[in-house]
């Protein structure tokens, strides 16, 4: 007994190791999250086949949530049980999640909210949501019908602008995408399988909805601060397909226009955020920070990565049933394509609006796009390029 928890230690100290490496080294975004996983885990280590690795991204991409988080935690998963998944995401996580969390209290402690720097950092999230519009459209819009739902979900969101907008869009985006692809077939699916029972799958499954039902009748009752936020943050997690940059409209309507945020402030961590690697999921950790501290940091990260912690987990032991059946496939192109229009929205308003001010903006956005896209520099270096010009040009 004492040699198998002696080898389970040694197992789960070697994952966090691993994972906090990639937590380190991992930017680029959630595609290259999933490029250094696959690197790693599967052509170095072998811990993963790459037909397993495949099934495992496309259980991700098909739950809301942060796709590369949930893959990690997937792997973490098949290694070492649920306590892996839990090391393999804190390894992955926490590094960003402390640096956003010490940008949050800089920011307050200086009052640096007006910097030139800060307007370079805004010019960087024009950018980058940008390049991420092109790259999710080509993938997620190929056709007619589906450019069709994600121009309906971005006239949507930009004409009603209400609490309840966005996940109205998405619950008619699935109900077209059901209806207009509900034929639609997939070949070459293997089987897979992980270390988690149906039971406690199914109890997790269960604790994601109940968490998001009760947590705001929970919070008119109380009227508690924290329980508030850890609401809003947990809505936002399990709202949220397409990844991080997604979970900005969300993120921007919950928290900018009741006060708790400034949309200054919003935006200059949104712009922040780029420059550590990791999740950009972690941008809630800067959020709750400038909120309520630290304390507020860490809860809520918590409260944000929840909803994929259950998701994943839950959904881990149904996946081959669930990814076999053509109509949930359908329902679920409908509402990836309405995650384009979502982000075409959130990136008029409020980053494009609230962060291009003059032609002189644009002409900076236009450069740092083509060294982005175009000339292939890391995204740390479009970003201190960003926050160095910005700084210029209000010195100039």
């Amino acid at each position: 007994m004492s040699q198998r928890n002696q080898w389970n230690f040694k197992t789960l100290f070697e994952l966090l190791l691993i994972s906090t490496k990639l937590g380190f080294t991992s930017f680029g975004g959630p595609v290259a999250h999933l490029g250094y996983f696959h690197q790693e885990y599967v052509r170095k280590r072998k811990w993963m086949d790459e037909k397993s690795y495949a099934d495992l991204v496309a259980l991700a991409q098909f739950l809301p949530g942060p796709a590369s988080s949930q893959v990690g935690i997937g792997i973490g998963v098949v290694r070492a049980g649920v306590i892996g998944g839990i090391v393999s995401f804190i390894g992955f996580t926490l590094p960003s999640v402390i640096a956003l969390i010490l940008f949050a209290l800089l920011l307050q402690s200086f009052d640096i909210g007006d910097a030139g720097w800060i307007h370079g950092l805004k010019i960087v999230a024009v950018v980058v949501v940008a390049h991420a519009i092109l790259g999710m459209a080509k993938n997620l819009t190929p056709d007619v019908k589906r450019k069709t739902i994600a121009l309906l979900a971005l006239m949507g969101t930009l004409l009603w602008q209400t609490a309840f907008t966005q996940v109205g869009v998405i619950l008619v985006a699935a109900l077209i995408g059901f209806i207009l692809y509900k034929d639609h077939q997939e070949v070459d699916v293997a089987k897979m399988t992980f270390p988690i029972s149906k039971r406690f799958a199914t109890i997790c499954l269960t604790l994601f909805f109940g968490l998001l039902i009760v947590l705001p009748i929970f919070r008119e009752v109380t009227a508690v601060g924290w329980v508030a936020m850890f609401d809003s943050f947990y809505r936002a997690g399990s709202l949220v397909f397409g990844g991080g940059h997604v979970v900005l409209p969300l993120l921007e309507r919950e928290f900018v226009p009741t006060g708790w945020v400034s949309e200054e402030a919003f935006l200059a961590g949104y712009g922040a955020a780029q420059a550590v690697p990791g999740p950009l999921f972690t941008f809630a950790a800067y959020l709750g920070a400038v909120m309520n501290g630290w304390q507020g940091g860490l809860l809520a990260t918590v409260a944000i990565f929840l909803p994929a912690f259950l998701l994943i987990l839950g959904a881990l032991p149904f996946w081959d049933a669930l990814r076999r059946h053509d109509q949930v496939r359908g329902a679920l192109m409908g509402v990836n394509a309405a995650v384009v229009g979502i982000l075409i929205s959130a990136f008029y308003q409020p980053i494009f609006i609230s962060s291009i001010l003059s032609p002189v903006d644009f002409a900076f956005a236009a450069l740092l796009f083509t060294m982005l896209v175009y000339y292939k520099m890391p995204p740390w270096i479009i970003v201190v390029t960003g926050a160095l010009g910005g700084a210029l040009m209000a010195f100039l």
